[in-house]
């Protein structure tokens, strides 16, 4: 049962992912490439889950889109993997090239797929194939799962992993480091 005191570190956990994605978003970007953003997608998605992850690419995206005048392609480019990158984390009881292969899949194939119609028919852009994003999101997706892999192994080693997710009131699949107990929600 999530307690007040959780649900609000989850909202703020929540709010500084957002934050950070779209402040580390213009780094390493090419045209129809966010590695960043992938980055911050896997990281939630380990941290929070599925559906928090997939809000927070909403939520970054649509920021984007507002403020950076970035393309739709924010939010195609940035939801299926996103959610599936939870889905697969969670169905592989905790591992984090699961994830990562969920954000390459959910991003790189679905999302590059549905970006054509909505950038073909949409936004008017011509030359366009169903698979003309494949290639770009594929390169960003590996790029931005590389460096999630290395930031969240590291976590597991150090056993700040499982401190996270504890604290959050996540499932916990790594073994906790025996001197942090799960803190008491009074």
């Amino acid at each position: 049962m999530l307690t007040k005191k959780t649900a609000l570190f989850k909202s703020i956990v929540l709010a500084s992912l957002v934050a950070i994605g779209v402040v580390i978003s213009p780094l390493l970007r090419i045209e129809g490439m966010c590695p960043m953003a992938h980055l911050i997608n896997i990281v939630c998605s380990v941290l929070l889950g599925p559906w928090y992850s997939l809000l927070c690419a909403v939520m970054i995206g649509i920021i984007r889109m507002m403020f950076m005048g970035i393309p739709p392609l924010a939010l195609t480019g940035a939801i299926f993997g996103a959610f599936l990158s939870g889905v697969f984390y969670r169905l592989s009881k905790g591992k984090i090239i699961c994830a990562v292969v969920g954000e390459i899949f959910g991003t790189g194939v679905i999302g590059a797929i549905v970006s054509y119609p909505v950038m073909a028919f949409l936004v008017g852009r011509s030359g366009l194939t169903w698979f003309f994003y494949v290639p770009m999101f594929v390169g960003a997706t590996l790029i931005g799962g590389t460096i999630a892999f290395i930031f969240l192994k590291a976590l597991s080693r150090n056993g700040l992993l499982a401190k996270f997710q504890m604290s959050l009131g996540e499932k916990v699949y790594d073994k906790p480091n025996a001197k942090y107990k799960k803190p008491s929600d009074k």
